[in-house]
């Protein structure tokens, strides 16, 4: 019987590494990010095209290589790094293991020039499929350019598995972020499409950081400083407010390579316990400086895991860092926990206090009382007696409350305000949507009584119901959304002044993605260039003046949803439109919106069940009463 084992030849054997290191265009990106660096290059420019599908091209001004060099650079294990086995424990660069141009070279096109200050001409490289097509002395500036084509044009089932362009430049703009946070002292640039995403002028941490993620981060950030003799930790951590719902903006660096460690971040939570909610997660860029001998980072393909020679050390450290920062700067004495975070989200708190506004606070008899001497004993004049029907206050309704149907036949005042311009637009273009009529336990007179400003308490035939009106209103906005959203487009009202937003790189990318779905849900958006967007018109039941933070909002609900598998990305913005545009828990409400948010409700195809599987309401039966009280 003839032996089955032999040996793989070099181009399939490349291959089958190349897929544990390039994953992804972004996989590709990381490791020429990182060779550039180790040139010892100050100007690094990333140029892509189609999301890195069609072109990966990396810049650099280092040191370049040599004829022999070039070409021995795409062998497999072919380093300069590592001589002896002691050097793979104090290494200090970004690359050392080998693979990355050979794993590249296996499943692309990739074209190479490169030269040295010393040599006159440099060297240009073709290489297809790990086989060197052509190897020529060439003319090109001091430094090494590489470019990388077709990415998987071999492996076509690798490329079937890749994401949209706007999901995959999305995963670029984190590795390039993740590399040029490390090295504030490099100039870096991304251009994508021949659009230029990020212009990074060289200087120090904190300059990178707001150049990153936002000059609105510029009062925000506390800086962390610890040296000791073990380790020394520095960077940036967010104040308290700065917590999203999303991991987002957390990046550790040990020996400036980006690291992914849960012991590391849960060290870091623990330091902000109970001063942001249990869901949120805070912003930080922490840096951690120590002996290369005290970590292993050698454990994972991509190197963004390592093992630390006593976790334990390192993780006090952190926390303590942490801690001393926020106190420091005098973050924790001044938070007030027990305000709720939707409260953040109310009108009264997120619209601009204009001069109109101000003009008529400021004219008021109370701001009066408080500005003008001799106020503290003044009562100001009146007609009008407010005590003189006390005796009414104890007197017995005689008239119950209207049906919902009769409030709107009367006055059409039986819709939630910003609901009422959504009907009246809907029903003029034939899209409004009535469900099938179903009975419900609510009296028709019923008088619904408002608990904690979140429950409402509804008499029923047979007992009583309560209600979640923030869960309740999700519930109907969701079944609203989702026939916009997989259906007619829902009405849209222009702008009469159309807002400018600005975003970061990743959130612009990611907006671009959602652009036509958002218009499926009647938002009206265009890119304007530079990470900009101008918001033409949004849903006719949103308020206006409040579009930018509501976008905002509704792309941060997004990445916190971004994590579960389970929905489709449409799906995705429907429950965050639902969540966000809901009535909260903590708000007010009048006899006629409680009657329409209880009527709208039993109106909804799954009207028990809330968006997060929890109960819309509790119904209380009469005999459940009465085994209550022994009866």
């Amino acid at each position: 019987m003839a032996d089955i084992i032999q040996l793989l030849p070099d181009n399939i054997a490349n291959q089958i590494a190349a897929g544990e290191v390039i994953q992804r265009p972004a996989s590709a990106v990381k490791e020429l990010l990182e060779n550039a660096v180790d040139a010892g290059a100050t100007r690094i420019q990333l140029i892509v095209a189609d999301a890195g599908k069609s072109l990966i091209q990396v810049i650099d001004n280092g040191k370049g290589m040599s004829e022999t060099d070039a070409r021995m650079s795409f062998e497999r294990h072919a380093t300069s790094k590592i001589k002896v086995i002691d050097d793979l424990f104090h290494i200090k660069t970004m690359g050392f293991r080998g693979e990355a141009l050979a794993s590249i070279a296996a499943v692309a096109q990739v074209e190479i020039k490169t030269r040295r200050t010393e040599d006159e001409l440099g060297t240009f490289l073709e290489i297809e499929n790990s086989t060197v097509k052509v190897q020529e002395p060439c003319a090109t500036p001091e430094g090494t350019s590489i470019s990388m084509k077709n990415l998987f044009f071999n492996v076509p089932a690798r490329r079937n598995f890749l994401k949209t362009n706007a999901a995959e430049l999305r995963h670029i703009i984190d590795e390039f972020i993740r590399v040029a946070l490390a090295f504030p002292q490099i100039f870096f640039s991304l251009t994508s499409n021949g659009q230029q995403v990020f212009h990074l002028e060289a200087g120090n941490a904190k300059q990178r950081v707001l150049q990153v993620l936002g000059n609105q981060y510029a009062a925000k950030l506390v800086q962390v400083k610890e040296d000791t003799d073990y380790m020394n930790i520095y960077g940036f951590a967010g104040k308290p407010e700065t917590a999203r719902k999303t991991r987002g903006e957390q990046y550790f660096f040990v020996n400036n390579r980006f690291i992914k460690s849960a012991y590391l971040n849960h060290a870091v939570m623990s330091a902000y316990q109970e001063m942001i909610a249990k869901d949120s997660f805070p912003l930080y860029v922490l840096f951690i400086d120590l002996d290369p001998s005290q970590i292993d980072i050698n454990v994972h393909p991509t190197k963004q895991e390592i093992k630390f020679e006593d976790e334990k050390i390192i993780y006090a450290f952190v926390q303590a860092a942490i801690k001393h920062a926020l106190a420091q700067f005098s973050v924790a004495p001044s938070l007030d926990f027990s305000l709720n975070a939707d409260i953040q989200q109310l009108e009264s708190v997120s619209k601009p206090f204009s001069d109109d506004k101000q003009q008529s606070a400021s004219s008021s008899s109370l701001f009066k009382s408080f500005t003008q001497k001799n106020q503290a004993h003044f009562i100001e004049p009146t007609n009008k007696s407010e005590l003189k029907n006390w005796k009414d206050f104890f007197t017995p309704a005689t008239t119950s409350i209207a049906p919902l149907k009769d409030f709107a036949a009367v006055n059409g005042d039986g819709l939630l305000e910003y609901e009422r311009r959504e009907t009246i637009t809907q029903a003029a273009s034939g899209q409004l949507h009535q469900p099938e009529k179903r009975e419900t336990a609510l009296a028709p007179d019923a008088l619904l009584m408002q608990i904690q400003q979140t429950y409402i308490l509804a008499p029923g035939e047979n007992g009583f119901l309560v209600i979640h009106q923030q869960l309740a209103h999700e519930r109907i906005l969701y079944e609203r959304f989702s026939v916009a959203a997989h259906g007619k487009k829902m009405a849209s009202q222009h702008n009469l002044f159309p807002a400018t937003l600005e975003l970061n790189a990743a959130d612009s990318a990611l907006l671009l993605d959602l652009l036509p779905d958002l218009a499926a849900l009647g938002f009206l958006i265009e890119p304007f260039g530079n990470n900009t967007f101008v918001i033409q018109g949004t849903p006719a039941d949103m308020l206006q003046g409040n579009e930018k933070n509501a976008i905002e909002l509704l792309i941060e609900q997004f990445k916190h949803f971004s994590s579960d598998i389970k929905f489709t990305r449409r799906e995705k913005l429907v429950r965050c439109m639902a969540r966000q545009q809901s009535i909260k828990a903590g708000q007010h409400l009048t006899q006629k919106e409680m009657h329409t948010l209880t009527e709208e409700l039993f109106l909804c195809q799954t009207h028990n069940i809330a968006l997060n599987g929890s109960p819309t309401y509790v119904a209380f039966k009469e005999d459940y009463l009465d085994r209550m009280f022994g009866k």
